[in-house]
């Protein structure tokens, strides 16, 4: 992250899930708390997100995931991100996933995933404390 610049965060929708009013309730809370959140919408590819993340400059991807493609989209968005050079962008997420699915995703490179109802301070917290660098 680039000292003296807001963190920029991408919250996106990656599937064919259309249930994004978590995503948005992330995105408002991560703004008011002085970020700089880029919304990508729904139905996102995983290229179409690492190509987003990219070209926006982000320190972090958001992914709300409620449709159970958890298993193959996350690591498909790690392997992008790694093939195109940018591993350093932290990837975390939320939504309905097991806590058995939640070990296998962080053992892959991802930070943090929370589960529906979390309180958006606890997001704000750890992003605050993960990006401090």
């Amino acid at each position: 992250m680039n000292k003296g610049r807001k963190r920029r965060i991408l919250i996106a929708k990656p599937g064919l899930d259309g249930h994004d009013r978590g995503a948005k309730v992330v995105a408002r809370a991560l703004r008011n708390a002085g970020m700089e959140v880029i919304y990508a919408g729904l139905h996102q590819t995983p290229l179409q997100i690492v190509n987003a993340a990219i070209d926006e400059d982000v320190d972090a991807i958001g992914l709300s995931i409620l449709s159970g493609a958890h298993k193959t989209i996350f690591p498909k968005i790690m392997t992008l991100l790694k093939e195109k050079g940018a591993s350093d962008i932290l990837v975390f997420g939320g939504g309905t996933i097991p806590k058995k699915d939640r070990v296998e995703l962080t053992s892959l490179g991802v930070g943090e995933i929370f589960t529906t109802g979390t309180d958006t301070h606890v997001i704000i917290d750890y992003l605050n404390r993960t990006l401090e660098t």
